[in-house]
């Protein structure tokens, strides 16, 4: 990708991102934040993430 190509990705984006409304933009921020797996889960397995429910169940 050539160098002028790439700044017009990112302008367009970036015009694109600037014309929704606030709300829709923090709307969809907080949809990808759910998304988002939780951290144990990404950076430990299913395991672990079971364990850490588990204790966490147990204590309350």
């Amino acid at each position: 990708m050539k160098t002028n190509d790439y700044v017009k990705y990112m302008t367009q984006t970036f015009v694109k991102y600037y014309d929704q409304p606030r709300e829709e933009r923090k709307r969809l921020r907080a949809a990808r934040k759910e998304e988002k797996a939780a951290f144990w889960y990404r950076w430990f397995g299913i395991l672990p993430y079971l364990v850490y429910l588990r204790i966490k169940k147990k204590e309350q």
